[in-house]
């Protein structure tokens, strides 16, 4: 994970939007000045994203800086040997998450030379003593279910005076720490469904709900397991946590610079060689950053200028970090947070949501560095010379050791088959290792003191943990918050929403899947992708199941989670508010709504996917236990992404015609639905694999076709240079 730098103030997202554009209005005039400003505004749309900006000194710094190690150590505790209450792990780390978002961001965020007008709030741009008697009670309410468990569990359904002013104080300071830490949406959409829940009776009919008492609302939100206290708490205080503190001392180990140097040594030489560099180590990142934001400033901000340098436009240098970032949440094995929720919903061990995601997952990055691969033909453009690139063996050897809790942390996952929080707290051990001794042998081979060396080895561990835990303020707001959501759905929302989304639909399940991705595209604009998939998977996950068994077919409950997911996904680069696009439109100079549009064309590619593997399972794995198989439809998924790549982007290998784009498109239907074309010409279901060789012809005509017009492109661009 990301961790935050010291800044001078904080900003909001909306600010940052504002801000951004005038950056780019004026950048012609202060070239030099907009590049280093432009990096600095990405790394606060990251620092944004995680919630907690490090600008807290003195008294208020020193303590954040205690109570965020004392939260790290904790989780560590409950991993390893610690055993606690469940619904205990739940509040004290929601208690954390809360006081630390409350002693960080204060209640308005500008900076008071924007409006010296404003007096009255000129004090409230930092954190004062009303943050810190609103921090002190938010976590007193969070801790209350743990103070009184017994007492509420024996008057359960029936709760006292003092439970309901708890209760409330709680609800409305989560909000509130909520809109600090991730903006104002999602307590929008959470205050939403509270007025709904009490106002459902006095609804038309068509949306009529029977409607919740005080008391009954208290009693599901925060003194019970399913509301608040729910299951998309439970893996961010389980599991979630352990994972971005992971990511979070990868980075600090020095393992981002590492993944950056070696992607650049395999493919930086090739044909747009630093675009190719910038999608693998923007993989190799997001597979244990779990954020899009921060992976464009972890690697953007080294392969945005090299893209530049060799010929790409600034908007495509932008939007190929861009789509490399978004999908590297999409990665195997971390996946981000709302993967190990996916497991938690569909009831099934964390692995088989990794076996699940494979397959999309890695054919949608294939195709991404095929489609960079088309707009470096298209421009003309050569990689780097070799003499100017790292080393391989050198650069290899220099980071190995970051392989080592990485290989760990897929052992226990994969072979062991150990638990989530078991296998990433041993690879966090593994982790402490290295960085305790990395400096230490340094200093030894360089002929330095080693005390030293080991002394910041030592402060590189806290910092780490410290910054592990700041980062996930944002995440445990999010699944709390989202769980006000689910424990009114479960109040009995559920089934009425099924019935409207299938009335919207006409009971089709295509408007019904375009439905449910335009409101994840639309609800993730201003909501992290965790929240997002949260309020779309309790929403619509279950209606997609239900019209699907009501239309004759059968659609895993696992897919309709991962749909969800991937266009939770997507929202970070939708225009108009898309922070991914943002954030690499800041460091690539370029107009960043222009870059996400270019971004949110080159993942048209996994943005067709999820409507694959909804209707066939087989990309998902499902049921699917043989390796051969497994691998051949994962190198058909391939071909079908990279056709339907070409076929989007105009170039095969040469301008396409306008009749080789419906080819095509066969291609990828060909090769992502070959149950559908088996059907339509009469060959068994277990026989649908002989349709592969059928795609394969037509691309192969495909290539044969344009092949004399590459080679003319190819000798009048030698002539040109």
């Amino acid at each position: 994970m990301y961790a935050p730098r010291q800044l001078d103030f904080q900003i909001s997202k909306k600010e940052i939007h504002t801000r951004m554009a005038a950056h780019h209005s004026d950048r012609r005039t202060q070239r030099e000045p907009d590049t280093i400003r432009g990096v600095e505004y990405a790394q606060r749309l990251a620092e944004a994203e995680h919630g907690l900006q490090s600008d807290a000194y003195g008294v208020t710094g020193k303590l954040t800086l205690g109570i965020a190690i004392l939260w790290s150590l904790f989780q560590l505790s409950i991993a390893s040997w610690l055993i606690v209450d469940t619904i205990y792990i739940r509040a004290i780390h929601l208690a954390f998450a809360i006081i630390l978002v409350y002693l960080n961001i204060p209640t308005f965020k500008f900076e008071p030379n924007w409006r010296p007008d404003l007096r009255f709030f000129l004090a409230m741009h930092r954190v004062t003593i009303l943050d810190y008697i609103l921090g002190i009670f938010a976590a007193l309410s969070a801790l209350y279910i743990f103070l009184d468990y017994e007492g509420i569990a024996l008057r359960s359904g029936m709760p006292t005076i003092r439970d309901l002013i708890f209760g409330l104080m709680l609800v409305i300071l989560l909000l509130e720490a909520t809109r600090r830490v991730i903006g104002p949406a999602l307590p929008i959409i959470a205050l939403f469904f509270i007025s709904y829940g009490f106002l459902g009776p006095y609804m038309p009919d068509v949306i009529a709900f029977k409607g919740v008492s005080l008391n009954r609302f208290i009693g599901q939100m925060t003194m019970s397991s399913e509301g608040i206290y729910g299951i998309p708490l439970d893996v961010s205080a389980t599991i979630v946590f352990l994972f971005v503190l992971f990511g979070t001392m990868l980075e600090k180990a020095g393992a981002g610079n590492f993944f950056i140097r070696l992607a650049l040594c395999l493919l930086g030489g090739f044909k747009g060689g630093p675009a190719k560099a910038a999608i693998l180590g923007s993989g190799l990142t997001g597979m244990v950053s779990g954020s899009s934001i921060a992976n464009i400033v972890t690697t953007g901000t080294f392969t945005i200028p090299l893209m530049k340098k060799v010929g790409y436009p600034a908007t495509k240098a932008g939007a190929i970090e861009v789509a490399a970032s978004t999908d590297g949440q999409l990665a195997p094995p971390i996946m981000g947070a709302a993967a190990f929720i996916i497991a938690e919903y569909v009831n099934v061990p964390y692995i088989e949501v990794v076996k699940a995601a494979a397959v999309p997952a890695f054919a949608s990055y294939a195709a991404l560095l095929f489609i960079s691969h088309i707009e470096a033909s298209k421009l003309g453009l050569r990689g780097i010379p070799r003499k100017e690139l790292p080393p391989l063996i050198p650069t290899l050897m220099s980071g190995l050791h970051y392989m080592l809790p990485l290989g760990m942390l897929l052992y226990e996952l994969i072979a062991l088959r150990h638990s989530p929080e078991m296998a990433a707290f041993r690879a966090i051990m593994v982790l402490m290792l290295i960085m305790l001794v990395q400096h230490p042998i340094k200093a030894k081979m360089n002929g330095e003191r080693i005390r030293p060396a080991l002394v910041q080895g030592l402060k590189d561990i806290f910092i780490s943990l410290s910054d592990g835990a700041r980062n996930m303020a944002g995440v445990a707001m999010a699944t709390a918050a989202a769980g006000i959501i689910v424990g009114i759905v479960a109040l009995g929302l559920g089934g009425l929403i099924t019935s409207i989304i299938d009335q919207l639909s006409g009971g089709n399940i295509w408007l019904m899947l375009f439905i449910t991705a335009g409101a994840s595209l639309l609800i993730g604009m201003g909501l992290p992708t965790t929240a997002t998939y949260i309020v779309m998977a309790s929403l619509t996950a279950p209606a997609i199941v239900e019209l699907g068994m009501m239309q004759g077919f059968m659609v895993p409950l696992m897919a309709a989670h991962l749909f969800c997911f991937y266009f939770g996904i997507l929202a970070d680069d939708t225009p108009p508010v898309g922070l991914a696009a943002y954030a690499a439109a800041a460091i690539a100079e370029a107009p960043p709504i222009k870059t996400g549009i270019q971004g949110f064309m080159y993942d048209i590619r996994t943005a067709i996917l999820p409507f694959m593997f909804i209707f066939n399972h087989d990309l998902i794995l499902h049921n699917v236990n043989s390796w051969p198989q497994g691998l051949l439809i994962f190198a058909m998924a391939c071909v079908g992404n990279f056709a339907f790549a070409s076929a989007t982007q105009g170039w095969f290998i040469a301008k396409n015609k306008t009749w080789e784009i419906p080819l095509l498109l066969a291609v990828t239907l060909f090769c992502m639905r070959p149950d559908l074309i088996a059907s339509w010409i009469g060959i068994p279901h277990d026989m649908r694999y002989w349709v592969y060789p059928l795609g394969l012809l037509i691309w192969g005509l495909i290539w044969l076709i344009q092949r004399p017009r590459a080679k003319r492109a190819e000798l009048s661009n030698a002539a040109a240079a």
